[in-house]
């Protein structure tokens, strides 16, 4: 008898498969999808599987045995998850709706000038190069089109021009203002020194072991487009992150290239929201290229 019925059911469907309901379930799916890359490498994916898995074998169970009062709790529990959903996972709705947003004001704002950039990655590279050999931690973030009025507020205002010098005084581990971000503006000045940021809530670490510093680079370049320079104080390696990515273990000519690919002058501002995507490809490819030129 089940067996008749969901033949039935199943010729029901077919027959009522139209071109309209194809797109319908294409537009859904691309959806979810799409919602996949916001929670992908964060906390949340790992309760949406454990979600999922519970409400699969609760269904599961009240299907084979036919239990009305476990079927009628998952009804209403849908309800519920409705309200629920938005409050946990509250950061990443609000990291996708700003990156969506990110992409129709990009060409609205203010870009740094050509001739600041190189300058900026220069300043930088030559600082980095310098402080990694000193094994002195360090915390540099690039602002591209994300506001960080916030964050810069968090530390000492300098309002200074870049200099590879200025950067390695701020990161003295004897000065007052080593133990922070310093924050590069739009105009490719120092705006800040000491700033807070936030930690990272992601599992994804290419390390475990990684401490608060690389947290803190990693979780600036999850809630903005920024880019965080990051010297290891233990090791005295030079990471960066980009779009809630880290890449490790570079040295100066590397981190020169990446940061020309995502920062510099021929970089184009990101138009779409799947932009983040296509940079980390390029930094893959970089990141290729300078390992087969070590090795040759």
């Amino acid at each position: 008898m089940k067996e008749e019925q969901a033949t039935v059911e199943l010729l029901w469907v077919l027959d009522n498969l139209t071109l309209g309901a194809l797109v319908d379930i294409l537009l859904v799916a691309l959806v979810f999808f799409g919602a996949s890359f916001f929670f992908r490498g964060t906390q949340a994916i790992a309760l949406l599987r454990g979600m999922g898995l519970v409400l699969a074998g609760m269904l599961l169970v009240s299907s084979l045995f036919n239990l009305l009062a476990l079927r009628w709790l998952l009804e209403n529990t849908v309800l519920v998850l409705g309200i629920a959903i938005p409050i946990i996972f509250q950061p990443e709705i609000r990291r996708a709706l700003e990156q969506l947003g990110r992409a129709g004001i990009t060409l609205n704002q203010r870009q740094t000038p050509d001739t600041a950039r190189i300058r900026v990655i220069a300043e930088v590279c030559q600082a980095a190069e310098k402080l990694s050999e000193r094994r002195h931690g360090a915390l540099i973030v690039l602002r591209r089109n994300s506001s960080l009025q916030e964050y810069i507020r968090t530390g000492i205002p300098l309002d200074s021009d870049i200099t590879a010098q200025l950067l390695l005084t701020i990161f003295w581990p004897k000065t007052e203002l080593h133990d922070g971000a310093a924050i590069i503006d739009e105009n490719g000045r120092v705006a800040a020194a000491a700033a807070v940021l936030p930690l990272t809530a992601s599992r994804n670490m290419p390390d475990p072991k990684l401490g608060t510093r690389h947290r803190a680079g990693l979780g600036i370049s999850e809630v903005s487009d920024a880019i965080c320079v990051i010297v290891s104080e233990e090791t005295g390696k030079i990471a960066i992150t980009n779009g809630g990515r880290m890449i490790a273990r570079l040295d100066a000519k590397r981190l020169q290239a990446i940061l020309n690919a995502f920062y510099g002058p021929e970089r184009k501002p990101p138009a779409y929201p799947w932009s983040p995507v296509v940079e980390r490809g390029q930094a893959l490819l970089v990141t290729l290229r300078g390992r087969r030129n070590q090795a040759g």
